[in-house]
């Protein structure tokens, strides 16, 4: 008999994991939020592009070192406690950004240690979810929280215009502070305290080098941090949507829809995949890597924008193999490093991602819009096909 696949209904019953979607939700729209904020606080000030851009890079920039040097820290002490530390510490530095007139090298500098937090929130995350949804119901659980981040980015993005209009940046900025209080408060009132899973006394450092020894020791998890990398190949589609929008004769609508094709695949790729039973959804991982990069190939073709929105989407929905990859790294990750080591496969990919979005952008340059998203399609393919060989290879033998 096949085993049945929780459903997204399994892991809404329990009452911890409502919490931690609920804190999850409200954290990530209020992140996307302060982005937009700072970028028109920044450009309102300097009237500078490049600033404006550049402190939107800063965002993402304190992933690459707090993913493999502080996310350890859901390992030494609670989870919750980290978590909760961690917005409350959030919460403090943005509202203090909100001041009037504070210097610019201050906001930079405060928003660099606001960013430092995010990877250790998710990885504290990462490291709580499984006690909270044991066995099967962990995969829908995991597929609900990353669709969650995808609407919450397009939400907070959203909100970010309308809140800086009607409330200025500080009250944006106020408003986001709130969005960390809240989480903190969700995950108080509704997560259980838990004592911490690595209690050998091991210094920092030394825990440091044995999460890295945990993902580069492993064939299996370094074959899943392969295969959640060649996301940075196929993300050439939104790293070029502008431009390619315009080949394709339309404006910022047409952004959009390039865009939100590929995350309304992703949504819609991880929504099925959950309902897929455990034996079936193991074997999809490899296929739907290469997929998810095939199918921009046809973007070779010229194909006008329905044909060019239903290629992004499939790739979308292909994208999803990533919830397999990201659920299966951390089933099979001890628990004394689970975080530590989900801190340093985050770094990768989001180092591999930002690599394809500067690389893309430089190709466009001289190449054609379709051009550079085909071109990527077919590095990916080959990229995807070895990391999926990988991932084979090192399965045990079944004798």
């Amino acid at each position: 008999m096949t085993a049945r696949a929780a459903g997204f209904r399994d892991v809404l019953s329990v009452t911890e994991f409502r919490a931690l979607f609920s804190a999850q939700l409200v954290s990530v729209t209020g992140d996307q939020l302060a982005r937009v904020a700072l970028s028109i606080l920044v450009y309102d000030r300097t009237n500078s592009p490049g600033w404006a851009a550049l402190t939107y890079a800063l965002t993402f920039l304190p992933d690459l070192i707090g993913g493999p040097l502080l996310s350890g820290l859901a390992d030494r002490y609670p989870p919750r406690t980290v978590m909760v530390l961690a917005d409350v510490l959030r919460a403090l530095a943005v509202a203090v950004m909100a001041a009037p007139g504070l210097p610019l090298p201050a906001v930079a500098a405060l928003l660099v240690g606001v960013q430092l937090f995010n990877p250790v929130w998710n990885s504290a995350r990462a490291a709580l979810l499984p006690q909270v949804l044991p066995g099967e119901t962990f995969v829908p659980g995991m597929g609900l929280l990353m669709m969650l981040v995808q609407a919450g980015q397009v939400a907070g993005f959203a909100l970010g215009g309308l809140l800086v209009a009607g409330l200025g940046t500080g009250g944006a900025l106020m408003a986001d502070a709130a969005s960390f209080a809240v989480s903190a408060l969700f995950l108080v009132a509704g997560v259980q305290p838990r004592p911490a899973r690595e209690t050998s006394g091991i210094r920092w450092w030394r825990h440091v080098r044995a999460g890295w020894t945990v993902v580069a020791g492993d064939r299996r998890r370094l074959a899943l941090v392969a295969l959640g990398c060649v996301s940075g190949v196929y993300i050439a589609g939104e790293a070029v949507a502008a431009p390619y929008a315009a080949e394709l004769g339309g404006g910022a609508v047409v952004v959009g829809l390039l865009l939100g094709a590929f995350a309304l695949g992703n949504v819609l790729g991880m929504a099925v995949l959950s309902r897929i039973p455990p034996a079936r959804r193991a074997r999809l991982l490899g296929p739907l890597a290469v997929l998810a990069c095939a199918a921009l190939l046809g973007c070779a073709l010229e194909p006008d924008l329905v044909a060019t929105l239903a290629l992004f989407t499939l790739s979308g929905v292909a994208s999803s193999y990533n919830l397999i990859a990201n659920t299966t790294f951390v089933q099979l990750t001890p628990d004394a490093q689970r975080a530590q080591a989900f801190g340093f496969a985050l770094t990768a990919l989001r180092v591999s991602q930002g690599l394809g979005v500067v690389l893309a952008g430089l190709v466009a340059e001289r190449v054609a819009p379709h051009g550079v998203v085909a071109g990527a399609g077919a590095i990916g393919v080959v990229a995807a096909f070895g990391a999926a060989r990988l991932w084979r290879r090192a399965q045990p033998d079944p004798r």
